[in-house]
């Protein structure tokens, strides 16, 4: 069969593939079972944990899991024997670490709870099978660690390397096949000397740090006398993820090599129509779809991840889904696994997941808004504005301490977000820019703005400010069965990659396909770096007094304010002139990777992170290095798989295309002697596009080969990727697009967009 011919059994095929039908739970009389009675049964929450301890156990535990003393054999061991029972009562025949390589996803080894005990009696040895879960084995295991990222803190030869169990996260089980399932286990990764080679184990540092200098602030405003418990014993940072995905069929999928080796479309032309109708954006979400989103929603309630809106996104074929806001280390756990889930369905209803920023070149790409907050061990918001945000100076104590995080490392938080992914996205007028700023909204501006200026607030509380009344309108039509409705003070920027929301922060730059873990931990170094300053500030200003007054509050708020000025922006964030206007304000404007790489190493961060604890220098350079390699290695293998597709599919299509054209044109000829048929001009179109490609190609293998002589330096690969292949690559899908227009659709081999982005 050819390659076009399985094209066309693909699109039929999903014509005619009947949904798949699950069931949800049901009661004994039939009645469904709510969400609410059995949302997390698949985890072994701390309840149960508190079932299988004596309370003096129980009670030594929560001193762990709160970063106050080790956790001892006994009290480990006796989880272990009630999580293995408890799981393998479930069908679960193996146990496994699961952790966050610096890979971009998870990874996990099985192993069985089956051992063999071996006894010895006068008859001799007999063997027997046992069903076994050590304390030790809960709290750690060893994975090669040389066989992962580790930037050269690791070599071929020193492969040791531990996961150990993180406590804060709860234990889970998954299905696996044939009826049985497995127990995870979430834990952290770490080398042999103890550095960190994931991407949790900085994150709990990150929270712990913020935590210590919230409770510090805290306790200086709060008027706690020194030796006195403080109000405030802990601060969590909060983080909810808006996931988005593309979904397409898994037939047409297997047919596109660009797609199933570097999950993105290295060639290809949009159809006519697309998202510029504005018709899928919250529209009626396709059958299939719905069938996939629903499965993979009763799963994650089994896996007690709080998922909470599902919708269609502006570009077709894309989708969102957002949880419930939880603590940042246990929201970063479920969003991976959101994604796991969400892959395993999609592909038992024959569709596949693409969470690539950018698959599909014209149309919006995805990425995954990480709305960030902190809230007090009391349950209190620190960035709840509350109802008068200008006498309220502990909110705007913490807002002023974020806006100086941002300005002080704005370009550290961009490299966060770098990869060769998320590049196609950022700075596109469909994402946010890679010029980090923060919106704050009209009210909140004003009430800055009022400070600085020693003046009253306008007044931003009055009803018509408060309400839009739907009851009647300017030219006096009512509806009087229509409410009136709330309105918020400040309207939302989507273009903004850093913005105020009501009572949190959007981080809207993260991509769709990285762990929130990275970024996330930067931006809670910064601001613990930050409110660490303003906690400074607030002992400088008050000088010997126990405590600040409220003037002394305002005076180092009113200095935030003003230093801080130019990180603030309201406007369009994807204009021309934005890009202007930030230069004169001396934001940067981080365009490639490398060089967004390079703020790991530049001394104002690095000695932040650093002095903070949350990395060492050698786990910064390691990182550094990582990021470049992989960015390097991402960008080759896109250029391989292209040159690979255009070569052996692409081109011989066209020939084959051409040779058709010129036998109807010789034929044609023989008939109708030298006229020029319709047929020759076609001809003279395609052949110099052909050429064209050829071309292409020619010097796409030049900037191949560029690379393959840079040997053993991350840093020069990943330059040569971006100086290079990345130009290469552009110039060859403008010559492959413009010859698919030209190809017969009988000849041409790979499904089109207009396959992909509809079904």
């Amino acid at each position: 069969m050819s390659l076009n011919s399985a094209r066309v059994e693909s699109l039929r095929d999903i014509i005619d593939r009947p949904t798949r039908v699950i069931s949800y739970p049901k009661k004994a009389d039939g009645t469904p079972v709510y969400t609410s009675e059995f949302f997390g049964e698949n985890v072994f929450h701390l309840q149960q944990i508190a079932k299988a301890l004596p309370k003096p156990a129980f009670a030594s535990f929560l001193k762990q899991m709160r970063g106050r003393q080790a956790l001892d054999r006994a009290t480990a061991d006796a989880i272990a024997h009630a999580v293995r029972i408890w799981a393998m009562d479930r069908g679960a025949t193996h146990f496994t670490h699961w952790f966050q390589p610096q890979t971009g996803t998870t990874a996990e080894k099985h192993d069985a709870f089956l051992t063999l005990k071996s006894t010895f009696t006068a008859a001799g040895e007999e063997v027997t099978a046992i069903d076994a879960f050590s304390g030790s084995q809960l709290l750690q295991a060893e994975p090669d660690a040389s066989s992962f990222p580790s930037g050269g803190m690791r070599t071929t030869f020193e492969a040791r390397g531990y996961t150990v169990w993180d406590t804060t996260s709860p234990m889970f089980i998954q299905e696996g096949p044939h009826g049985t399932s497995v127990l995870y286990i979430p834990s952290v990764f770490i080398s042999y000397n103890g550095d960190a080679l994931d991407e949790k184990t900085v994150l709990l540092r990150s929270t712990e740090q913020i935590s210590k200098s919230c409770v510090e602030l805290l306790s200086l405003i709060e008027s706690v006398p020194v030796g006195a418990q403080p109000r405030t014993s802990h601060v969590f940072t909060t983080l909810g993820t808006e996931q988005e995905y593309f979904l397409i069929d898994r037939s047409l999928y297997a047919l596109r090599p660009d797609l199933k080796t570097t999950g993105r479309t290295l060639i290809g032309n949009l159809p006519p129509k697309h998202q510029q109708m504005d018709d899928h954006y919250f529209g009626r979400v396709p059958s299939k779809v719905m069938a996939t989103m629903s499965e993979a929603e009763l799963e994650l309630f089994r896996l007690g991840v709080p998922v909470k809106t599902r919708h269609n996104e502006v570009a077709p074929q894309q989708f969102e889904l957002a949880p419930i806001f939880e603590e940042a280390s246990l929201a970063v756990d479920h969003n991976l696994l959101t994604m796991d889930v969400l892959s395993k369905v999609a592909h038992k209803n024959k569709l596949k997941v693409l969470y690539h920023e950018k698959p599909f070149k014209g149309v919006n790409g995805s990425g995954k808004h990480c709305n960030w907050s902190m809230s007090t061990d009391r349950g209190e918001n620190l960035l709840d504005p509350t109802v008068k945000p200008e006498t309220n100076y502990r909110f705007l104590l913490i807002l002023v301490s974020v806006l100086h995080a941002v300005q002080q490392h704005g370009a550290l938080l961009r490299t966060s977000i770098s990869s060769s992914s998320n590049e196609h996205r950022l700075g596109a007028c469909e994402a946010p820019p890679s010029i980090l700023s923060i919106f704050l909204g009209e009210h909140l501006n004003e009430v800055l703005d009022s400070i600085e200026e020693s003046r009253p607030i306008k007044n931003f509380s009055m009803p018509e400010i408060q309400t839009i009344k739907l009851g009647g309108t300017a030219l006096d039509v009512k509806v009087a069965s229509l409410p009136s409705i709330s309105r918020d003070l400040t309207d939302r920027n989507r273009t903004s990659p850093f913005a105020f929301t009501g009572n949190k922060f959007e981080f809207r730059a993260v991509g769709s396909k990285q762990s929130p873990s990275f970024p996330v931990t930067i931006l809670n170094a910064a601001v613990a770096s930050a409110i660490q300053d303003v906690t400074s500030a607030l002992r400088e200003q008050m000088g010997s007094k126990p405590f600040p007054s409220d003037a002394d509050k305002l005076a180092v708020i009113k200095k935030f304010i003003v230093s801080t000025k130019n990180i603030r922006f309201e406007g369009d964030g994807y204009s021309d002139a934005w890009i202007e206007e930030a230069g004169k304000r001396g934001l940067p404007n981080i365009r490639t990777c490398p060089e967004a790489f390079e703020q790991l190493l530049n001394p104002a961060h690095a000695t932040m992170l650093t002095k903070l604890g949350i990395f060492s220098q050698s786990e910064l350079t390691s990182r550094y290095f990582i990021m470049n390699e992989r960015y390097a290695k991402d960008l080759l293998v896109e250029a391989n798989t292209m040159r690979t597709l255009l070569a052996q599919q692409i081109l011989p299509a066209a020939f084959e295309y051409r040779g058709s054209l010129a036998q109807s044109v010789q034929y044609l000829n023989g008939i109708e002697g030298e006229a020029q048929s319709p047929e020759l001009e076609a001809l003279k179109v395609l052949t110099p596009a052909v050429k064209e490609l050829q071309s292409a190609i020619v010097s796409l293998d030049g900037a191949i080969a560029k690379m393959h002589t840079i040997h053993d330096d991350a840093v020069a690969e990943a330059k040569a990727a971006s100086d290079y292949i990345l130009p290469a690559m552009q110039a060859a899908r403008a010559a492959a697009d413009r010859l698919e227009v030209m190809t017969a659709d009988r000849y041409y081999p790979i499904p089109r967009y207009s396959e992909l982005l509809w079904f």
